[in-house]
């Protein structure tokens, strides 16, 4: 049985995961990504392979740990993938967006599909039924949303999500919350929309935590998927790794 560990440094949280052969089996989030921290995920997993993808400025010296002990890859413009990319520097796409694409393009090859990243930021990711990747959208994730209406006013308040909350809201932190929830729902919408009525065999994925949430808010067919990251950064560590 071959242990090959995902690791996923993203702008809020930094997370990992654990697949035998093609199954996920375990995920946990990281409180860092120290020598320790790192060291503890192998000496529990054990994984043969490893593979990495980061929008941050990590620890340089967890790469040579995972280097040290088995056959390791970092996510890059370099990294080969099953798709193509027709842009001047493709060094400038963020690692996260690659590996949701190599998700897409494994699992639902010979279509057109959007991923929907739903993290720090939003992330649109368009891949074509011939496997291109013609770039997308990236708009603020909710949490930046929030943060963003409390730090650049001087009296609107730092609010949280709460799914329950009113469309028409009646004090300062509900019209908040339904600004921003039902503001980001509308927007998935309409990027949908646009490439339902631009493309036809035509397949949409949402991804990130909160994902199950808004899937259930749209009127589309949509395969929401927690995990989708994770499956691309296999996808891609099957291929990359020896």
């Amino acid at each position: 049985m071959i242990k090959t560990l995902c690791l996923d440094f993203g702008n809020t949280r930094l997370k990992a995961a654990i697949f035998e052969n093609e199954l996920l089996v375990a995920e946990e989030a990281l409180t860092d990504d120290s020598n320790a921290t790192i060291e503890q995920l192998l000496a529990k997993y054990g994984p043969q392979k490893t593979i990495l993808s980061s929008v941050i400025k990590h620890n340089p010296e967890a790469e040579q740990i995972l280097g040290a002990r088995g056959s390791f890859h970092k996510l890059s413009h370099l990294t080969k993938v099953n798709f193509t990319i027709p842009i001047g520097k493709p060094e400038t796409v963020g690692a996260d967006r690659l590996a949701l694409v190599a998700a897409a393009v494994h699992f639902f090859p010979g279509k057109n599909n959007l991923v929907i990243g739903l993290g720090s930021c939003i992330t649109y990711n368009f891949i074509n039924q011939y496997h291109v990747f013609l770039g997308g959208g990236i708009s603020p994730g909710m949490e930046m949303r929030f943060k963003s209406m409390n730090e650049h006013t001087a009296l609107l308040p730092l609010v949280q999500k709460d799914w329950n909350f009113p469309i028409i809201g009646y004090d300062t932190k509900t019209n908040l919350q339904s600004g921003v929830i039902a503001g980001i729902t509308h927007e998935i919408a309409g990027f949908i929309e646009f490439y339902a009525e631009k493309y036809g065999n035509f397949n949409v994925v949402l991804t990130g935590g909160d994902a199950g949430y808004f899937a259930r808010q749209l009127k589309y067919k949509i395969f929401a998927d927690l995990n989708f990251l994770f499956k691309g950064l296999y996808a891609l560590s099957e291929t990359n790794t020896h």
